[in-house]
C-alpha cells in the first residue's frame, strides 16, 4: 500500500488560528486526528466519499467496519440523518454531548463507506470543547473513528496517534490526554428491544432508567468473530475483531493470588504486568505499568490503552492484566468490557 511521505502537521487546541487550520484541513478533504473525551478520532468530512475513503487507507481499516459521525448540534444532525426516531430523543436529551453513539436512519446523502452500506448510521455530539470548536469551525459533520492502526489499542494522547499515524495524516490536534480513556457506549434506540453493542461512558443502567425498558446486550457469534474469513459488514462500530488488543497475548488474573501463581509460569524479559495500586509484585523482575486503584474505575479507564500501549512498546510477548470485579459503574463494565475482547482476540 502506498504511504504519505510528509510529516504530520501538530496543531495546538488552544491556538485559535491552529483550530481554524485544521477546520480547512477538513474543508479540503484531509484527515486530522481530533481530541474527544473518550479517545483521539481520525476526521474526515463524513458528507465526502473521496475524504472518508482516505480514513480507511491511512489506518489500513477493512470496509465492513462501519464509523460513527460527530456533529455539533440539531441541525447538523439533520444533514446525516433521515430522521430522529422519538425513541432516540430521550437518549439525546439525557447524554449528549457526551460518550453515547446511537444508531439512527442514515441520510441518503452519505456515502456507503461510513455505513459499510448499512440503513443506520452511529452518531454522536462529543463533549470535549476542542471537538466541538473543530467541527463548528468546519461546519461539517466528521466521520472520526479511533485515531490508530486498524486492531491496534485506541489512542489517548497525541504521542499515541503519532506512533500509528505519522505521516499517514495531515494534521493532530493536541488538547492532551483524553478525560475518560475508552471509546464511547453504541446504542440502537430503533430497534425493539434496544440493543447496547458497546459498553462505554453510559452504563447499561443509566440507559435503561431513561428509556424505562430492558435493553438487549448485543453478543458476537463466532461468524462476527472470524470476519477475516466471512467479511461481510458489521451492525455497529465497535464490534468487529481485534478493536482493542495489544500485539502482546493480554493474559488475565482475577485476583492477588491468581498473579502471584501466574507470574511463576511465565519468562521475566518476555512479560509485563498492569498492576494495580495496592496489588505487589516484590520478586518480579519483568516490565511493569502501575495501574491505578480499584476503587477509582475513571483512573483505570484513563490509563488502560496508556498501560498497554507502554508494555507492548517493550516488546513483551505477554501483558498479564487484572480483571475488575463485575458492577454497575459504567466505566468498570467498560474495562472489563474491552479486556474480555482484548484477551479473546490476543
Amino acid at each position: 500500500m502506498k504511504t504519505a511521505t510528509h510529516k504530520t502537521l501538530h496543531l495546538i487546541a488552544d491556538r485559535m488560528a491552529d483550530v481554524t487550520q485544521a477546520a480547512a484541513t477538513l474543508a479540503t478533504g484531509g484527515l486530522v486526528a481530533m481530541p474527544t473525551e473518550t479517545v483521539y478520532g481520525l476526521a474526515a468530512n463524513a458528507l465526502d466519499a473521496a475524504a472518508v475513503e482516505k480514513i480507511f487507507v491511512a489506518k489500513e481499516r477493512p470496509h465492513w467496519d462501519p464509523l460513527i459521525v460527530h456533529v455539533s448540534d440539531r441541525a447538523m444532525l439533520e444533514r446525516v440523518v433521515r430522521q430522529v426516531p422519538a425513541s432516540a430523543l430521550p437518549l439525546m436529551e439525557a447524554f449528549w454531548p457526551g460518550p453515547l453513539t446511537v444508531l439512527l436512519p442514515r441520510h441518503p446523502d452519505l456515502p456507503d463507506a461510513v455505513t459499510a452500506g448499512r440503513d443506520l448510521v452511529g452518531v454522536r455530539m462529543p463533549s470535549h470543547p476542542a471537538a466541538l470548536a473543530l467541527i463548528r469551525a468546519a461546519n461539517l459533520p466528521l466521520a472520526a473513528p479511533s485515531a490508530n492502526r486498524f486492531g491496534h489499542i485506541s489512542p489517548t494522547t497525541v504521542a499515541h496517534v503519532l506512533a500509528d499515524l505519522d505521516g499517514r495524516i495531515d494534521a493532530v490536534l493536541d488538547a492532551g490526554p483524553c478525560a475518560i480513556g475508552v471509546e464511547s457506549t453504541v446504542l440502537d434506540p430503533t430497534a425493539s428491544p434496544m440493543v447496547l453493542y458497546r459498553q462505554g461512558g453510559v452504563s447499561l443502567a443509566q440507559i435503561e432508567v431513561v428509556v424505562k425498558q430492558r435493553v438487549t446486550v448485543y453478543r458476537r457469534s463466532d461468524d462476527v468473530t472470524k470476519v477475516a474469513a466471512k467479511p461481510e459488514s458489521l451492525p455497529s462500530p465497535g464490534v468487529g475483531i481485534r478493536h482493542y488488543a495489544p500485539r502482546a497475548r493480554l493474559m488475565l488474573v482475577h485476583t492477588q493470588a491468581d498473579l502471584d501463581d501466574l507470574l511463576h509460569h511465565v519468562t521475566p524479559e518476555k512479560t509485563g504486568v498492569m498492576v494495580p495500586l495496592g496489588w505487589a509484585v516484590p520478586e518480579w523482575t519483568g516490565k511493569v505499568f502501575q495501574w491505578e486503584c480499584w476503587n477509582d474505575p475513571a483512573a483505570l479507564a484513563r490509563t488502560l490503552y496508556t498501560g498497554l500501549r507502554a508494555l507492548d512498546g517493550m516488546r513483551v510477548n505477554t501483558i498479564v492484566c487484572p480483571l475488575p470485579p463485575a458492577g454497575d459503574e459504567a466505566l468498570v463494565e467498560a474495562i472489563r468490557d474491552r479486556l474480555l475482547k482484548a484477551a479473546r482476540e490476543s
